[in-house]
């Protein structure tokens, strides 16, 4: 199968590969020309601009997008539906707000496009594994696409599924970044408490590898947990400050839309949120009121 992708990232390059390796004809875009050159080794064809994208494909055409989430998606979409006929079909395989995807679905849909929202998974580990998919879009749109999410998957009945219409794609997948945030938490906390008992001094790395087998808590995440340990035991080489992509936030603002309890993801939320406060006001503030309700000694600044 013939396929156009945008975007050229670690994931977007690794699908790349791995659909070239499974025999699709991939051609590919993005604004670094580095990028290109990059997938263009691995056997794809590179393109300099999205019509020149647009007049490689074979009609009617599948475009996929690995863009960043919110703004660029919108601006990448402006450009290229002019370029588009109908009965094109574009993927969106980023971490889009699923509410941003049922809106452009309706824009696309008004053009005769189709919109396939695939939440993926599998970063950059999935040119070797395979990729986890959440497929989201019209029933004859996403069977047009199944050659390419079977290669892309780590089975081609395993890894992926068609979740629902437009949008459902993306809404399971932030669920799905939820729960990871829940996840990692839990871990991080557990590592850190074993860290602190100073009198066993416990050998993390070599706690991580027990649990990884037959363990009711083994995980992938355990398995890069035990990857991390192994590299660096004391984690010395890494900054306590924790990015989040949004699709935490967007899962508890749900959670509280539908009036569903999701206590563990938004304190997992609120655990990233803290840890990129350098200077916390509000720590200063708990420790001024102990010192002033309880005459409790205030740690100054040094």
């Amino acid at each position: 199968m013939q396929l156009g992708m945008i975007g050229l990232g670690k994931m977007g390059a690794n699908m790349t590969e791995r659909l070239v390796q499974a025999g699709h004809q991939v051609v590919a875009y993005d604004r670094a020309e580095e990028a290109v050159e990059r997938v263009r080794s691995k056997g794809a064809e590179g393109v300099s601009s999205l019509r020149e994208l647009a007049s490689a494909l074979s009609k009617p055409r599948v475009v996929w997008l690995m863009v960043p989430a919110g703004d660029p998606v919108d601006e990448t979409l402006e450009s290229l539906v002019a370029l588009l006929e109908e009965g094109d079909v574009v993927v969106d395989g980023g971490n889009s707000w699923y509410r941003d995807t049922l809106r452009r679905s309706a824009m696309l849909k008004d053009k005769g496009l189709q919109l396939v929202d695939v939440g993926t998974s599998g970063g950059i580990w999935g040119l070797d594994e395979g990729y986890c998919m959440m497929v989201g879009g019209e029933g004859q749109a996403v069977q047009r696409l199944r050659p390419v999410l079977e290669a892309l998957a780590p089975a081609k009945e395993q890894g992926w599924g068609h979740v629902g219409r437009p949008g459902a794609g993306h809404f399971v997948k932030m669920v799905h970044n939820g729960i990871e945030y829940g996840l990692m938490q839990a871990y991080a906390e557990g590592f850190a408490v074993l860290e602190r008992k100073e009198d066993f001094n416990l050998d993390l790395h070599q706690v991580a590898e027990i649990w990884r087998y037959g363990s009711v808590i083994r995980s992938w995440l355990l398995d890069l947990a035990a990857r991390a340990l192994q590299d660096d035991p004391s984690l010395s080489e890494i900054a306590p400050w924790v990015p989040d992509s949004g699709e935490g936030r967007w899962t508890l603002q749900e959670a509280v839309d539908l009036d569903v309890p999701a206590p563990i993801i938004g304190l997992s939320l609120m655990a990233r949120l803290r840890s990129r406060d350098e200077r916390s006001y509000s720590d200063r503030l708990l420790s001024a009121l102990r010192g002033q309700f309880g005459g409790h000694a205030v740690k100054k600044e040094d």
